[in-house]
């Protein structure tokens, strides 16, 4: 595998302050210790509750947010090392698109002055170039180059993200973070914007990291899959093999959860109980533990750690080999 990003061990921790000289009394362990590798031109697809960490992972991967600790490589290159200046160059190989087309625009620009804003802020053209390259850019993302004198306001959410997709590949990136990118769109939209996306990673082999709740978009777009439970991977697997057979019991939970395009086939709906842990007060052992129909003492008191336990199948759970048997 050609490795584009490396994510190495990252954290990240915010303060609890309390009283008047606001002392730190605790941290909420956002993203706690995860590792995982996107290869160049492929998709990695991290999927998970709402409040699970997907979304400060990217943020963090991207140094929109400062990590607490650990290592984010880009071609090898820790970007959490790099000064003002020298992140500002790299930010040309690393873009993201937000969950909310509308909210991540300026409503005060033209979506001309929009896309080719950051063509200028690189110096990559300059006069009739950069509106040549604005109308190729919006012609790839299937805007009409006749409305590009227009604002946000103007248009619909399906087409704002598609300005918004159009303004990352401005910089020609290598990666680009995809903040859930169509959970805020209708139905028929998100299908449109997933094949543009897909279509997009095919012409010009960009890589995504891939941030989503909805397993359908996951796995449409992703090559290889992480699944995150508070602040944690629980399992790491390629999307066929993870799609195909799940093996931590969060994973099944999830997968379950899906529905099913057939109104005469029965779905097997797996309903969690227990409690949803407080970031702010783990509890030891396994995160799951307090939901979990299989946890144990074992897993109250110790942590389990991500394991290969098939080939490219990596699970956090302790009784991960009898769980086949009790699906």
């Amino acid at each position: 595998m050609d490795k584009l990003l490396e994510v190495r061990h990252l954290k990240k921790y915010f303060p609890i302050r309390k009283g008047l000289l606001k002392k730190t009394i605790g941290y909420i362990k956002a993203v706690d210790d995860v590792s995982f590798e996107v290869a160049r031109g492929e998709t990695f697809g991290l999927v998970g509750e709402s409040g699970c960490g997907k979304t400060t992972v990217g943020k963090t991967v991207l140094r929109l947010l400062e990590a607490t600790d650990g290592e984010v490589l880009l071609e090898g290159e820790d970007i959490c090392k790099l000064n003002k200046e020298e992140l500002r160059k790299k930010r040309r190989d690393m873009q993201i698109v937000f969950q909310d087309p509308y909210g991540s625009l300026n409503p005060r620009m033209t979506i001309e002055a929009i896309i080719a804003e950051p063509i200028k802020e690189h110096k990559l053209a300059s006069g009739a170039e950069v509106t040549e390259q604005v109308e190729q850019l919006m012609h790839d993302v299937g805007l009409n180059t006749k409305e590009m004198k227009k604002y946000p306001h103007e248009f619909s959410g399906g087409q704002r993200q598609r300005v918004a997709i159009a303004r990352a590949l401005a910089v020609s990136p290598k990666l680009i973070v995809c903040d859930e990118p169509v959970s805020a769109l209708d139905v028929s939209i998100q299908a449109q914007i997933l094949n543009l996306l897909h279509d997009i990673q095919e012409k010009k082999g960009v890589a995504y990291l891939f941030i989503a709740h909805g397993m359908p978009a996951v796995k449409f777009m992703s090559h290889n899959v992480g699944v995150m439970y508070m602040g944690q991977l629980v399992e790491v697997a390629p999307a066929k093999k993870l799609f195909a057979k799940q093996l931590h019991p969060y994973s099944i939970a999830l997968i379950s959860a899906v529905p099913i395009a057939n109104p005469e086939k029965k779905s097997n709906r797996i309903i969690l109980n227990g409690e949803i842990p407080d970031l702010r007060s783990l509890p030891s052992g396994c995160r799951f533990s307090t939901r979990c129909s299989y946890a144990c003492e074992r897993c109250v008191n110790e942590t389990p750690q991500l394991q290969e336990v098939l080939p490219e199948h990596f699970v956090a759970c302790h009784f991960v080999s009898g769980l086949d048997k009790r699906k």
